[in-house]
C-alpha cells in the first residue's frame, strides 16, 4: 500500500541525437511546427522504464513487461485465465465481470507495466479489462526552440550485386538536434494504485532508478548522448496530496544564463530550486 502521491520534475537533454523520430516527418525529431519547441512523447519515455526494468529484473517473479516485442497479447490474457484456473475462449455476448476481474489481477501482481502505467487489455477472447495507470507521465518538452540538422552520411557496403554495379558509396541523412534540454512532469496516485493496480513502494522505487538510469542501458548511434539532468520528487504526506501540481511545478524554475542566446550545453541554463514549500510536501533531489 502506497501512503503517499507524489508529483515529479524530471530534465534531460540531447547532444547529437534524435530523442524520439517522428514517422510523419521522415524520422526527424519531434518539434511543434508553431513554436519550434521539441517534444519527447510520454509513450517514447515509458518504452524506455519498462526497457530498463526488463534488463534488471531479467524476468523476476512479478516484473514481466506486457508491452514489448515477445507474444502477442491475447496469449498473455489467455495465459492469465489458465494460470486462475478460468475458463478460456468462451465466446459470449457481454462480459464475466468477476471472471474479468480476476484475471485483471494476474495481470497487475505479474507485470510491472501494467501495474504502474496501465494497459488496454479487453482484446480477444480471454480479456483482462482496462487498467488505469497510477503513473502518468506528460510529454517533455525542450526549454528552448530546437534546430534540426540533417546530416549527409555515405554507406559503401551493399545489399545487392544490383546497389553495388550502381558506384562505390550510397548517401543517406541522419536528423539530429545539436543540443536540447527536456522537462517531463509526471505523477504518481497512491489512491488510484491502491485501489486498483497494487503499485508498491518497492515499485516507486524502481521508477526512480529507471528514470535516472534508463538512457546509459538505451545507447545508440541514433540517439546521440542523453543524460538526466535532474529529478525533483514532491512527495505528499498523505494519499490524496497536500498541494496542487501547478504550484509545485513552479518551484523548479529553468531558464537560459544571461547573454546565451543559441544554448549548446546544460551549463547555458540556470535551474533554480525554490523549496519554501507548502506544508506537508517534502522535495527529493536526485
Amino acid at each position: 500500500m502506497l501512503q503517499n502521491k507524489y508529483d515529479f520534475v524530471y530534465l534531460f537533454d540531447v547532444t547529437n541525437g534524435n530523442p524520439n523520430g517522428d514517422p510523419d516527418a521522415g524520422n526527424e525529431p519531434r518539434v511543434d511546427a508553431e513554436t519550434g519547441i521539441g517534444y519527447v512523447t510520454d509513450v517514447c519515455l515509458k518504452r524506455k522504464v519498462r526497457n530498463y526494468v526488463d534488463l534488471v529484473k531479467d524476468g523476476a517473479e512479478g516484473y514481466n513487461i506486457l508491452i514489448k516485442n515477445d507474444k502477442p497479447l491475447n496469449d498473455k490474457f489467455k495465459a492469465a485465465y489458465e494460470a486462475e484456473g478460468l475458463e478460456t475462449d468462451v465466446t459470449k455476448k457481454g462480459t464475466n465481470l468477476p471472471v474479468e476481474l480476476k484475471a485483471q489481477k494476474f495481470m497487475c501482481r505479474n507485470y510491472y507495466d501494467v501495474r504502474t502505467f496501465g494497459a488496454v487489455m479487453s482484446t480477444g477472447k480471454n480479456s483482462c479489462g482496462i487498467v488505469r495507470g497510477p503513473v502518468q507521465f506528460s510529454f517533455a518538452d525542450s526549454i528552448s526552440p530546437i534546430a534540426i540538422n540533417n546530416v549527409t552520411i555515405t554507406r559503401q557496403a551493399k545489399t545487392d550485386e544490383a546497389r553495388a554495379a550502381k558506384g562505390d558509396t550510397e548517401m543517406g541523412t541522419k536528423n539530429i538536434v545539436p543540443y536540447a534540454l527536456y522537462r517531463m512532469s509526471g505523477h504518481i496516485s497512491a489512491a488510484l494504485a491502491n485501489k486498483v493496480t497494487g503499485l508498491s513502494e518497492d515499485d516507486v522505487e524502481l521508477l526512480w532508478q529507471a528514470l535516472l538510469n534508463m538512457f546509459d542501458e538505451d545507447r545508440s548511434a541514433a540517439r546521440g548522448d542523453m543524460e538526466v539532468r535532474g529529478l525533483y520528487v514532491f512527495k505528499h504526506d498523505n494519499i490524496l496530496g497536500n498541494a496542487r501540481f501547478p504550484e509545485l511545478d513552479r518551484k523548479i524554475a529553468v531558464n537560459l544564463k544571461d547573454g546565451i542566446v543559441v544554448p549548446r550545453r546544460f551549463e547555458d541554463y540556470e535551474v533554480t530550486v525554490n523549496r519554501d514549500l507548502p506544508d506537508g510536501v517534502t522535495l527529493i533531489a536526485y
